[in-house]
């Protein structure tokens, strides 16, 4: 059989099935090219749109002071480093970077990755080998779960959250292996906080590690946007911490905090970051200026939990199932997934841009719109949102 023939042959049980079909009937939500994108409003096929579906979370991507750190890392260093960091690819900003991010995050030492997805494949790979496990929550990141599969050990799921599950699953752990408990600090579909006190007292009782990836909670939760660790007061007692630059730090890249000596490991074993070009001069020099206007402008994070509750509390008066978020990532509910798609395209032609996500995006029956807020919404982009949501959702029948 040619290799090539299940890219042709879309039967019904070929994941793009349903993709060829969503394109057939003009429903298809991905790969939307916008023609412009100023942060809480987008330009789709001529047409302004509010955005309500972008990790944009503190609106410093088109930030006039972020704009021109980019350009001014570009004229000192040139628009790419052409290397690996073991290599040729180390400048003074990646250290500094690393340095100004360990002391944010109150750890002993901090490395830079190429993406947020490479963080998360090269530090789980590096650390969890051969007879270790790592146990992760069922709706972690698909980097943490690849993390996983290409490590040498063995992977345990637990229930989104559940505590008894996970205490279930550490507790049938042979004694004396390595063990490496991953979370989301909060959940990218959902909105939700992993429980993180009570999660790392279970940890200790079964001598576990843990690691959270707060990609979707630096620059929204704790003191200056430090991440969940921060907002239970539990930092000391958190072994990794890892992020992205890709959403409040409005750039592109990942990071990994920790003890210096485990760090010194990851640094010389993940192969995603020794075999990888380093991050580039301009990527590190937004996520520099995002960190220092992160701090000492609170008042950004602040204005981002005001307009997030109102958009959570407009949405749920409206009769919207949001689940249990408390984020700015706020899911509406639909469960099935072609009214979800329908929706969407409503939305969008009413002038409001959301992210649809179905299976296996989500589990079956938890087809969503993702919505999400960003510092820079104001209260006349939330009315206004609210009003087409109301509009639509009538129209389709979800409310």
């Amino acid at each position: 059989m040619d290799i090539f023939e299940k890219c042709k042959n879309l039967t019904p049980l070929n994941p793009l099935y349903e993709a060829k079909i969503a394109i057939e009937k003009g429903v298809y939500p991905f790969f939307l090219p916008l023609e412009n994108n100023e942060g809480t409003e987008a330009i789709f096929n001529g047409r302004r749109v509010l955005m309500f579906g972008s990790n944009n979370y503190l609106g410093l991507t088109t930030d006039r002071r972020v704009r021109e750190a980019a350009i001014e890392a570009i004229k000192k260093y040139g628009t790419s480093v052409t290397g690996s960091r073991f290599m040729n690819g180390t400048l003074k900003i990646h250290l500094e970077l690393e340095e100004k991010l360990a002391e944010f995050l109150r750890k002993e030492k901090c490395i830079v990755f190429s993406t947020g997805y490479q963080t998360n494949v090269g530090t789980i790979s590096a650390i969890v080998g051969k007879d270790d496990y790592a146990i992760v929550d069922k709706e972690d990141h698909a980097s943490i779960i690849d993390g996983c599969k290409m490590s040498f050990g063995k992977m345990e799921r637990f229930k989104h959250n559940d505590l008894e599950d996970l205490e279930k699953v550490l507790k049938k752990l042979p004694e004396g292996k390595g063990k490496l408990v991953i979370v989301d600090g909060v959940y990218s579909m959902t909105g939700e906080i992993a429980p993180l006190p009570e999660i790392i007292k279970i940890c200790k009782k079964y001598n576990a590690r843990i690691m959270v990836d707060d990609a979707h909670s630096i620059g929204v939760l704790g003191e200056c946007g430090r991440g969940t660790a921060n907002y239970f007061g539990v930092e000391k007692d958190v072994d990794l911490i890892m992020g992205t630059f890709s959403k409040s730090f409005a750039s592109l890249g990942g990071f990994i905090a920790g003890d210096e000596d485990v760090i010194f490991y990851i640094q010389h074993v993940a192969r995603s970051f020794i075999f990888s070009a380093a991050i580039s001069p301009p990527n590190l020099a937004s996520a520099l200026k995002a960190l220092e206007i992160m701090q000492k402008e609170p008042e950004r994070i602040e204005n981002l939990k005001r307009v997030s509750e109102k958009w959570r509390n407009g949405l749920k008066s409206l009769g919207f199932d949001i689940g249990k978020t408390k984020t700015p990532i706020v899911p509406v509910y639909i469960r099935d997934k072609w009214k979800t798609v329908y929706m969407w395209k409503e939305l969008l032609e009413e002038g409001i841009y959301v992210n649809p996500v179905v299976p296996p995006g989500v589990p079956p029956g938890d087809s969503l719109l993702r919505t999400s807020c960003m510092a820079t919404h104001t209260d006349e982009h939330i009315e206004k949102g609210l009003e087409i949501f109301k509009k639509v959702g009538k129209k389709l029948g979800v409310i």
